[in-house]
């Protein structure tokens, strides 16, 4: 499982078209350009409670989306699934340059 500021991050890459434009301003200042919540508050001119509300809540639309979506579960259970095939190979002395080469465009299509 990842640390909650790296999940956020790939909750946010992934769902980010579904956010609107306040919550995407809060969130990706807050996780990807890491602003502190008065640095925010400034910014937008607001109280720095309601900077911590929104991006609250905006975690919560995020989980709720995964939950409901499972984007992030699917590619961590696809990139498992990869990792296991290329050792399987390597350890078995398949691995071809054309075999690996068809596993990073495995890798690549996120």
């Amino acid at each position: 499982m990842f640390e909650k500021t790296t999940r956020m991050n790939f909750l946010i890459d992934i769902y980010e078209s579904l956010l609107t434009e306040k919550q995407k301003s809060y969130v990706s200042l807050y996780y990807l350009e890491d602003l502190s919540l008065g640095e925010i508050a400034e910014e937008y001119e607001v109280s720095r409670q309601a900077v911590y509300d929104n991006i609250k809540r905006t975690e919560a639309v995020l989980d709720n989306y995964e939950d409901k979506l499972g984007v992030l579960k699917k590619y961590q259970e696809r990139e498992e699934l990869i990792e296991q095939l290329e050792q399987h190979l390597q350890a078995n002395e398949i691995l071809t340059s054309e075999v690996a080469g068809l596993l990073q465009q495995l890798k690549n299509m996120d």
